[in-house]
């Protein structure tokens, strides 16, 4: 890592550890159910409770940061992501479990949120790309690893839920014990949502239809790699697979949307993924033939959500790119929530192949719908094509990372973003705090 970006370090690693919990509680979730017997519907829900929670947890995160600062709020989601862990050994209950992830999910937003706003008040602007680039690598590495946890330890029981608690615990440390200044609260802008309908209709279907992948793979691929006889360790290795593929993925494609047209490049990729995902969802596929064809579903339904948000970005003025980004991750997060649910209703009624049949269908949308003679140009900014930067697309963001984006002008972050009141407010409070006795 660069010299310049060494001061990111501490923020890096809380994300990494975030991430490597929550990669490993989805994954042992999902697969201790399905060896208790339960139903693929309600693990589905399970999945749709972190995406809601996820989604709500955005404004309950403004709120909270705007009363306590960063820190604190840090502190305190953290521990509250902690105890929800600890939580699911207490009780096998997978309605109290949904009760679980729901706050998990509302914590964690409010996590990345501190996060985020720290990374970009720290950031020189010559630095954003690299820390925004850097941020979302450390998301999927921290994603991969998690599942790696399950390759070493195949054995389903209470340390998979330890470990997590532990990696949520240690998260706040480099947090807790900075000397920075608290960073000044972003809030999120509001939404355009009828101009963003109107003018970007196939980047917000690539985004959702995107949600829906991702959704449904996070929540039920454990399930259908666990029917094909994948053993727990080997569950891990698919999983790892996947997303590491996605992250490889992330700047060869990038190098491709700078140079060709976008919206042929979706449907390019939406043209191979339904074909992948219908081999997967073959019953005779061999284990080795499994692991292929993972990591050629990583490679494309990982890219697929920045080439929507590269698309969108080219037909929005830069005035317009604060509020899109909140567009986009509430799009994403609408599909995210629906796709496990839909996915295990069919792979309960028709058998766990069926989840890739369902993702096929998915991506066979954005083939009929996103084709370049679709696209009109009418909009298209004069800076087209924007430059393409990584995304995780799991919701591992707020809609605060676009003030990190090279993409968004910072003039329009600070216009946009800043909420001076708060500002005034927070110190006003500290200052209280500070000539309180003790």
């Amino acid at each position: 890592m660069p010299r310049s970006l060494t001061a990111f370090s501490s923020l890096y690693f809380a994300t990494l550890l975030m991430l490597l919990g929550s990669g490993l509680l989805g994954t042992y979730l999902g697969l201790r159910l399905s060896a208790d017997g339960t139903s693929e519907i309600w693990i589905g829900l399970l999945m749709t409770g972190y995406y809601v929670g996820l989604v709500m947890g955005a404004s309950i995160g403004h709120r909270l940061i705007a009363r306590v600062g960063h820190i604190r709020a840090f502190v305190a989601s953290a521990g509250v992501v902690t105890a929800s862990v600890l939580g699911h050994a207490l009780t096998s209950s997978v309605e109290f479990w949904l009760v679980l992830r729901l706050v998990v999910g509302m914590a964690m937003m409010c996590q990345y949120m501190v996060l985020e706003s720290w990374l970009n008040e720290q950031a020189e602007s010559h630095q954003r790309g690299m820390v925004f680039a850097s941020y979302m690598a450390v998301t999927f590495l921290g994603l991969a690893m998690g599942q790696v946890v399950l390759t070493v330890m195949p054995d389903l029981d209470i340390r998979h839920l330890l470990i997590v608690s532990m990696c949520f615990s240690l998260c706040l440390v480099p947090v807790a014990v900075t000397n920075r200044i608290h960073p000044a609260p972003l809030h999120p802008a509001p939404m355009k949502i009828r101009l963003f309908i109107q003018r970007i209709p196939l980047a917000l279907t690539t985004v959702g239809v995107s949600g829906l992948l991702l959704g449904a793979f996070y929540g039920l691929a454990p399930i259908f790699a666990s029917s094909t006889g994948l053993a727990t360790s080997d569950i891990g290795i698919f999983m790892a697979v996947t997303i590491g593929a996605g992250l490889l993925a992330q700047w060869p494609v990038g190098w491709l949307s700078d140079r060709l047209d976008r919206s042929r490049m979706i449907q390019i990729n939406a043209i191979i993924l339904t074909g992948v995902a219908l081999l997967i969802a073959l019953p005779t596929l061999s284990s080795v033939g499994l692991m292929v064809l993972t990591g050629l579903f990583g490679v494309l339904a990982f890219t697929l959500y920045p080439l929507a948000v590269a698309l969108a970005n080219d037909h929005v003025e830069p005035d317009d790119r604060v509020p899109l980004s909140a567009m986009l991750l509430v799009t994403f997060g609408l599909g995210a929530s629906v796709g496990p649910l839909l996915g295990s209703v069919l792979m309960k009624t028709m058998g766990a192949h069926m989840l890739y049949v369902f993702m096929a269908c998915c991506t066979l949308v954005l083939v009929l719908r996103v084709r370049p003679e679709a696209v009109s140009g009418e909009h298209l900014v004069q800076d087209a094509p924007i430059h393409f930067m990584p995304a995780a697309g799991n919701l591992v963001s707020s809609s605060l990372a676009a003030a990190m984006d090279p993409r968004v002008e910072e003039h329009m972050v600070e216009e946009q973003m800043r909420d001076d009141g708060h500002v005034k407010a927070s110190e006003r409070d500290e200052d209280q705090d500070d000539h309180r006795p003790g």
